[in-house]
């Protein structure tokens, strides 16, 4: 089972010709209105490209009374996740405005609503144990991310933290985590804040991973991404493409790595798959309905070369 915790929000997108400069305006003829929030993307990311009946996805978030709760419940439902654990908090639902320009190019801005109001209480004790991956993002209380984590640990489920967006995490809880997942620019606020060298993002995560016993994922963009884990390192590429929109790659990408984890793949297969599906996602307008389909990952997985050893 994955259970993802994390945020669920309504993503309003505008397609522009530029991304607006400080006091600028900038017009467009319409927007769209669809379902967005990283635990949103990344549960539904999951559950489209898992290709195992017995892997199950549960998301575990909070919505408001309000009309944009219905878009993101129904967006989970018919991905196939699991929304029992998902509540009304007397918050709205969280929004965020999205522009994108002819580049794929975004600035988002978030008003988080009924994440804030996610605590661990939410998450069911019969839900953690070693047959459970949690997926964890940093757009809840960080205190709920931590104190899942810990009881999901004590438990025996394996833990993932996407460390976005960049937050400070303290140095003992990053023990229980069994994958951390961040781009460059927040492996080196990670590192620097706990006293590592972080010269470069991939620095900055062999240096986690040396730390902290944790195995560290760091996403490079279109140059693909690096996988540092106490005894074995990484990279992959990624797929060649001309991106429509970048807002849910990331996403995709942790949720790749997290069916990985689940299925007990091997390190370098889990950063190749989690590579193109990051990729794909870049293909479609907004965030949750770019995610790609077990067929559409299969039919590209050949198109990107396996993973290459890094020294340690």
């Amino acid at each position: 089972m994955i259970v993802v915790f994390g945020s669920l929000n309504a993503d309003l997108v505008f397609s522009v010709d530029a991304l607006p400069r400080p006091g600028e305006t900038v017009l467009c003829p319409g927007h769209q209105a669809v379902a967005g929030g990283k635990g949103l993307n990344q549960a539904v990311a999951a559950a489209r490209a898992n290709m195992d009946p017995a892997v199950s996805v549960q998301m575990v978030g909070r919505v408001g009374p309000d009309g944009f709760a219905p878009l993101a419940l129904q967006a989970l439902k018919d991905a196939g996740v699991g929304t029992e654990a998902v509540t009304e908090s007397t918050l709205p639902t969280g929004c965020a405005a999205v522009i994108v320009d002819r580049a794929g190019e975004n600035q988002i801005t978030v008003a988080s609503g009924a994440n804030t109001d996610l605590w661990p209480e939410a998450l069911p004790d019969e839900w953690l144990g070693p047959e459970t991956v949690l997926l964890l993002q940093m757009e809840v209380p960080l205190d709920s991310n931590w104190d899942v984590a810990r009881r999901a640990k004590a438990r025996g489920a394996r833990v993932v933290l996407n460390l976005a967006p960049a937050k400070p995490a303290p140095a003992d809880v990053l023990p229980s985590f069994d994958l951390v997942v961040l781009n460059e620019i927040e492996a080196g606020m990670l590192a620097g804040a706990q006293g590592l060298e972080a010269g470069s993002g991939e620095e900055a995560g062999r240096g986690i991973a040396a730390r902290f016993g944790v195995t560290t994922v760091v996403s490079l963009g279109s140059a693909g991404a690096a996988a540092f884990a106490p005894d074995e390192a990484w990279r992959c590429g990624a797929l060649a493409i001309e991106p429509v929109d970048t807002v849910g790659a990331g996403d995709a990408f942790v949720a790749g790595l997290a069916l990985g984890l689940a299925e007990g793949a091997p390190l370098p297969a889990m950063l190749r798959r989690a590579s193109v599906i990051g990729s794909l996602a870049c293909l479609v307008e907004g965030a949750a309905p770019a995610m790609p389909s077990a067929e559409e990952i299969e039919a590209r997985l050949a198109d990107l070369p396996p993973a290459q050893p890094l020294t340690l």
